[in-house]
């Protein structure tokens, strides 16, 4: 049964939800309001089992970023071409690089793909192409940059989620709030795992270490599906897990022909 309510009680209804500090600034569309919907947010935090000591020290510098809003409206690098997107990606000095890595990290990569059955120049394409492997992890303070995802408008339920498991990772002793910078959405590490991808596929240091950062990348595309001995390009049985990796079809698809490439082999080329 719907329940009327005269001048008066709507009135006293308003007043108590605005009083309400989730509902109060649920999200917002600039800088104003962004403080006191932290402070909801810290309310929140609490009452999904993060300590106080937690939220105080990985909150407590938490600010708008105007530079990650910036960031999110200006994603136009998926519209263009394959063609385009992956000659930009894959260069003369990322294919170089990129095979000696394969030598180099030849002992450890055989491993994980006799564990995971993921392929190293798979491993190795994504590393060169989300963070120059390793060389370019992202300069933003993740809290903040989840902090103003969560409190703008446009994706605001999914950021509230990563920025509660960013806190996740800093109450299990994994990381401190302030060794958690990378990308402008939240990304860590040398093949960028959002905080939720790291608490379930994450092993060991994916920051620091190398070998555990192409590990938990195994362990991720593994968990997606990968299956052992199948081809990756689009098409195949594995192009699947990469657009699981990342749903634009360029960039899956410029993973899988880097990885061809890295293979020896043609792969596509249009």
């Amino acid at each position: 049964m719907r329940m009327k309510y005269g001048a008066w009680g709507a009135a006293a209804l308003a007043a108590l939800i605005a009083a309400t500090p989730a509902a109060a600034a649920r999200c917002g569309r600039g800088a104003d309001g962004f403080d006191e919907w932290l402070s909801g947010f810290k309310q929140e935090a609490a009452s999904a089992g993060i300590s106080r000591s937690v939220i105080e020290s990985a909150l407590g510098n938490v600010s708008y970023d105007d530079n990650v809003i910036s960031h999110d409206r200006g994603q136009r690098a998926f519209g263009q071409s394959f063609a385009a997107f992956s000659s930009r990606h894959i260069t003369a000095y990322g294919l170089k690089k990129g095979k000696a890595l394969l030598q180099r990290y030849a002992e450890p990569l055989q491993s994980i793909e006799s564990r995971y059955g993921v392929p190293g120049p798979v491993l190795i394409a994504i590393w060169g192409l989300e963070t120059g492997f390793g060389s370019a992890t992202g300069k933003f303070d993740t809290m903040s940059a989840l902090a103003t995802l969560a409190y703008d408008c446009r994706r605001s339920e999914k950021f509230h989620e990563e920025l509660i498991d960013a806190l996740k990772i800093v109450q299990r002793g994994d990381l401190s709030a302030g060794e958690m910078r990378g990308a402008w959405a939240g990304e860590i590490g040398q093949t960028q795992f959002m905080p939720s991808s790291y608490l379930k596929y994450g092993t060991g240091d994916i920051i620091h270490n190398s070998v555990d950062a192409l590990t938990s990348t195994a362990n991720y595309l593994h968990a997606k599906g990968w299956q052992r001995g199948a081809g990756w390009d689009e098409g195949q049985a594995n192009f699947a897990a990469l657009l699981e990796w990342n749903a634009a079809s360029v960039y899956a698809k410029t993973i899988g022909l880097f990885a061809d490439k890295l293979a020896g082999r043609g792969g596509e080329s249009e």
